[in-house]
This record gives C-alpha cells, structure tokens and sequence, in this order.
C-alpha cells in the first residue's frame, strides 16, 4: 500500500511541478522558439534587466507589496490578539468574516472594490491598489497569528496582570515575543499574495500605475517570450524562498 501511496502522492507533484520545470529549463533556451533546444544561454536574463519598463513595473510591485505586507501584519497582528485576549459580542461572527475573505473568489473582491472606489470617488492607481492589496492579505495574517496563539498560555497573561503589567508591557513583553515568528511569517505570506496578484490588481490599478502580474499578462496575450520565462523563474524563486522561510518561522521553538 505505502508502494502506490507514494507513487501516487509523486504523480500528484509531477502534475503540479513539471510545468514549472519546463519553464525554468526554457528560461536558459539560446533559441527564441520555446519548442526548440539550441543551447544554454542567459541572453534572455541579460535582456530582462535592461528592459526598463518591465524594471519599472517590477518595482511597483515591490513598493506595494511591502507597505500593503507592512500595513497589513500590523492590522492583522492587533485584531488575531484582540479576537484571542478579549469577549465581545460578534466575535464569532467577526472570525467567521474573516474565513469568508479568504474563500471569496478574487474576482468578487475585485469587481466589489472597484465599485466601492468609484462610489467614494478614489483615483485607480497607487493609492486605490494598496488598499485594495491590504484587504486582501488582512484575513491571511489573521489566520496565521490565531494559529500561533492557539496554543498559547493564558495563565501568563493572568499572572502579568497580577504583577501589575499594563495590557502594553503585557502585549509587548509577553505576547508579541510568542507570536513573532508567526507575525514575520505573515508578512511574507502577504508580501508573496500581494507580488503575484493578477484578478484583484486588474480591477483596481488603473492605467497610471502598471505593476509586474498585470505587466506580464498583457505581454502573454501577445505571445510568450522568452524574457518571460526568465521573469517568471525569478518570481518562482523568490516565491519558493518566502514561503521557506515564513514555514520554518511557523515551526514551534523546541
């Protein structure tokens, strides 16, 4: 049984990885046609890097990956203790919004903020994009941090207020040292949500402010190129190594 187990748990992998593979392997093509292996060049790295209006977007996707990441850990930091340390009535209600948003489907998400920012009269661009990105990865640090202090000691708590902390010191000192590294693994998990979001940033960017996902899909529609290839196998592994280090972060201290 172990035998088909694995052989089924690798077919699974193969389905999902293979692709990928295939793309990294064609990103180092000397030949311009994907189908055809001339040889191994990083022509097309040395291209990306001079073209500027892909360096131009990637960096918008950055800026707004990190204060979007950066808003979002601290909102979502504040209201998983809050959820945890205090009774309130909607509580439940309150946790149970929260899973909603992470299930919704993006174009929902999408479609409703666009229409939420043209009723108030915000400009798409910069500004209508970073809210938007904060909404989203919100729920996802929620969820991270409640999980850390799931297993947290209530009893600490208790006895800090016996000692005469105020609910600042006890959150700073106690708290917050418990659950950092599910606070730092959530601001990667943000920063990686809001770097490779295509369906959300479509509805709410605008045409002033291009960042790198909606970039790339208006170069595929076109055609694939290799300069894509070689784009997409650096987002892969920066990707691959935010997501390393947010899970060893999760990992319970011996």
């Amino acid at each position: 049984m172990k035998f088909f187990e694995r052989l089924y748990l690798g077919m699974i992998y193969l389905f999902l990885y293979v692709p990928i593979f295939v793309l990294i392997v064609y990103s180092f093509n000397a030949s311009r046609y994907a189908m055809g292996w001339s040889g191994f060049s990083l022509e097309w790295y040395e291209r990306l890097f001079k073209n500027t209006s892909l360096l131009d977007a990637a960096l918008n996707s950055v800026s707004i990956a990190f204060f979007s990441a950066t808003v979002a850990t601290l909102l979502g930091t504040i209201g998983a203790v809050a959820i945890f340390r205090y009774h309130f009535a909607g509580k439940q209600f309150l946790k149970s919004m929260v899973y909603v948003l992470i299930l919704s489907p993006e174009i929902v998400m999408g479609i409703a903020l666009l229409i939420l920012f043209v009723l108030v009269g915000v400009k798409l661009g910069f500004v209508s994009l970073l809210i938007a990105h904060i909404t989203f990865c919100l729920p996802f640090v929620v969820v991270t941090v409640l999980s850390r202090l799931a297993g947290f000691d209530r009893s600490v708590i208790e006895a800090a207020k016996d000692l005469g902390a105020s609910g600042f010191y006890t959150f700073s000192h106690i708290i917050l040292p418990s659950i950092l590294p599910a606070v730092i693994a959530g601001f990667l998990l943000s920063f990686t949500l809001s770097l490779d979001d295509v369906i959300i940033s479509f509805f709410v960017s605008g045409v002033e402010f291009e960042i790198l996902p909606i970039k790339i899909y208006s170069m595929v529609r076109l055609g694939v190129k290799p300069e894509i290839n070689a784009l997409c196998t650096i987002m892969f592994a920066v990707t691959i190594v935010l997501v390393f280090v947010s899970q060893l972060l999760l990992k319970e201290r011996k």
